[in-house]
């Protein structure tokens, strides 16, 4: 009996310390996911699978409940503060909505290995045009001039830059090119199964030339409306753990909320530095991926 109450009292042990590990876990994943735009996801997978064990089907799971509870933390502090573009969120989230449905009815047929290559150089393409942009050492677009279709949909907009203490306005060009590459960024989150935030805030950033700080906001907010669509097929297939899911949650929910401070109190050169090396490796892994090779 004495050793049945020993083991009892060990494994409860053991509930908590997990518990708090994915806490502590989920806390640094909502503040980066807040800050960069993507999501938390890039942080937990690796850190349930390989320093955890986790099954990677539970993995996934885990980081679509990431996203939304990143997407919920920090959506509310940037709308209030008027950070994210609410006009560009919608206009585009109709593309990478779109694009999901395509890429889940292609599942089987198309090759995954070539977007795989696709999305890779593109990514990495962003990431040379984040390095241009901390070569000049200018976040302003006052140069950019807006399309037709911007002014039109009224997506132009401005944001207070807690950083520079200044009111920030710029425009949006290309319009069609960022939907383009919305539709494929919707396309590889249904076809590949990935998360798709670089793809979100390389639209903007790099295609349509938003300022970093509204990319990265609008972004959480689209990520979250999009995973909150796939979510219930992940808890009907039973991916979806609450053991795991619920203190993960709990600690991107606090980071998030921390998160969406950090950024507006960052330089945008800041975040872009950080933002930099993420997108390198992302891009180098779906490369790699395409390729056959694991890294």
């Amino acid at each position: 009996m004495v050793f049945l109450v020993v083991g009892t009292t060990e494994e409860e042990i053991d509930l908590i310390a997990t518990a708090l590990l994915l806490i502590l876990v989920g806390l640094f994943a909502g503040v980066a996911g807040a800050i960069l735009g993507l999501g938390g996801g890039i942080i937990i997978t690796p850190v349930l699978t390989l320093a955890m064990g986790l099954d990677i089907k539970y993995a996934i799971g885990a980081s679509i409940i990431a996203v939304i509870a990143t997407s919920s933390g920090s959506t509310v502090a940037y709308l209030r503060d008027e950070v994210l573009n609410l006009r560009i969120a919608m206009f585009l989230e109709i593309a990478t909505t779109v694009g999901a449905i395509f890429g889940a009815l292609l599942t089987g047929i198309l090759n995954p290995a070539y977007l795989y290559v696709l999305f890779g150089l593109l990514l990495l393409f962003s990431c040379w045009n984040m390095i241009r942009k901390l070569r000049m050492g200018t976040e302003l677009n006052e140069t950019v001039k807006a399309d037709k279709i911007a002014e039109k949909l009224n997506l132009n907009g401005s944001y207070f830059d807690k950083a520079e203490l200044k009111t920030v306005d710029y425009n949006v060009k290309n319009v069609p090119g960022g939907f383009s590459v919305m539709f494929g960024a919707g396309l590889a989150s249904g076809l590949l199964g990935i998360g798709s935030g670089a793809f979100k805030v390389m639209a903007m950033d790099t295609v349509m030339h938003m300022p970093l700080k509204p990319s990265s906001a609008t972004s959480n907010l689209m990520m979250g409306v999009t995973a909150a669509a796939s979510a219930t097929v992940y808890f009907f297939n039973g991916s979806i753990l609450p053991q795991i899911a619920v203190p993960l949650a709990l600690g991107i929910l606090v980071g998030a909320v921390i998160g969406s401070r950090v950024m507006q109190v960052l330089p945008a050169r800041v975040i872009r530095m950080i933002f930099v090396p993420v997108i390198f490796y992302i891009g180098l892994q779906m490369l790699f991926k395409g390729f056959g090779v694991n890294i």
